[in-house]
Formats: structure tokens, C-alpha cells, sequence
């Protein structure tokens, strides 16, 4: 009997260990890395996507892959994605991870998930998240993107937002909006991915990590 219970905690502290190290490893994160280059890929494929000129001239970007957006009048929004800036080399930044949420009040009803990229005129507005969150259309005016691949399309981007939002929908809604959404710093997946001493300036501020999950992503980005 003595044998079997010590079998039985065995095994029940190797389940507990297995179970604490998935969420310590960067396992989750590095899915995460994963499946923000696979959005990016899919908009790659979109013939009306984001313009050349665009994302040539932003410094910085934000993608959630997976957004829920739900709501019966009154609505939500939250996700888990990635930031990156474009470094003084041209080059752009590991990638910081970062939570997205918000709500919404109108005409609305049932539950959209929806692949989200943001596109930042200047990497100065995503270097306040560092200091807690920030909130799209409060504390940076936002827009829906303009479309088309041509780098004569759509030229007056320069004018007004300082974000532009583009998202690939499913579900029940037409669309989404993002105003009113808040950016704040995952410290938990960033502590996971790259050690519990760095910061997110610290990310934003080199381009060092040469794992394959961002390798991956920072290709997907240059490719787009």
C-alpha cells in the first residue's frame, strides 16, 4: 500500500513539474511568435492588403492573432499578440509581447475572431506602453488602413492617424473597430521568453534574439 501512494506522488509531482515547465519554457510564447508570422503570411496573400509605401515609412507594428471581439450590445475585446519597432538601422526590433483589450458600446451582436495588425506611424506612441498601457484613439489617433499593394495607392495615409488598423474577420461581425482598446506590456510572457531581468525598452531596443520563432517573424514582416 505504502508503495503504491509513493507511485501515486510520483507521479502526481512529475504531472505538476511537466505542467509548471509548459508555462515557464516560452513554449506558449514561441506558439505566439508562430502564429503572428502566419498572419502576417496571410495578409501577404491578400491582393487589397496593407500598401508598400506603408509599412516602408511606419516604425512600428502590432499583430494579434486571434482577437475576440464579442458583444450583445454591449462588446469586448481581448488578445495577446506581439510589438515590434524599426531600430535606427532600418532593421526591426525582438519582438515584445503585449496584451490588447477594450469595449465598445452600439449596434452589435455575436463573437468574431479576427487577426489584427496595427500600423504605427511613429515607434515613439508603442514606447509608452512601457510605462503601463495606452489607449487607441485616446492616447493615439487610429483609423482603418487604407488598401492596395501599389505604392501609389492611397497616399493620403501621411495625413491624419498616427495608427492604422487592418483585420482579417470571421464570425458573426462586419467589422471591428479599435478605439477605445488598450495596449499594455505582457510582463509574464516577456519574463517566460527572455528572463525575468528585461524590460520592454530593453526588447525594443536591440534586435539579438536569433530563435528560429523570431527569425521566422521578423522575415514574415520584411516579406509583407
Amino acid at each position: 500500500m505504502k508503495s503504491i501512494k509513493f507511485l501515486v506522488l510520483s507521479l502526481a509531482l512529475s504531472i505538476f513539474f511537466i505542467a509548471s515547465s509548459a508555462f515557464t519554457d516560452g513554449s506558449k510564447e514561441t506558439e505566439r511568435l508562430h502564429a503572428a508570422s502566419n498572419v502576417l503570411k496571410d495578409f501577404g496573400k491578400i491582393k487589397e492588403s496593407i500598401p508598400h509605401n506603408l509599412l516602408s515609412e511606419c516604425e512600428g507594428v502590432v499583430i494579434v492573432p486571434k482577437l475576440i471581439n464579442a458583444g450583445f450590445v454591449v462588446g469586448g475585446k481581448r488578445g495577446r499578440g506581439v510589438a515590434m519597432v524599426r531600430l535606427s538601422d532600418g532593421k526591426w526590433s525582438d519582438p515584445v509581447f503585449i496584451t490588447m483589450t477594450g469595449g465598445s458600446i452600439g449596434a452589435q451582436i455575436g463573437v468574431q475572431s479576427v487577426d489584427l495588425v496595427l500600423v504605427f506611424r511613429h515607434k515613439g506612441v508603442l514606447a509608452k506602453v512601457k510605462n503601463g498601457d495606452f489607449t487607441i484613439g485616446g492616447d493615439a489617433s487610429a483609423a482603418a488602413g487604407p488598401v492596395g499593394r501599389s505604392t501609389s495607392a492611397n497616399t493620403d495615409y501621411k495625413l491624419d492617424a498616427e495608427v492604422y488598423s487592418y483585420s482579417r474577420s470571421r464570425g458573426l461581425f462586419a467589422g471591428i473597430s479599435i478605439n477605445g482598446s488598450n495596449l499594455g506590456i505582457d510582463k509574464t510572457a516577456n519574463a517566460n521568453f527572455y528572463g525575468s531581468d528585461i524590460t520592454s525598452k530593453e526588447i525594443f531596443d536591440t534586435n539579438k534574439n536569433d530563435s528560429e520563432a523570431v527569425t521566422g517573424l521578423k522575415a514574415a514582416l520584411t516579406a509583407l
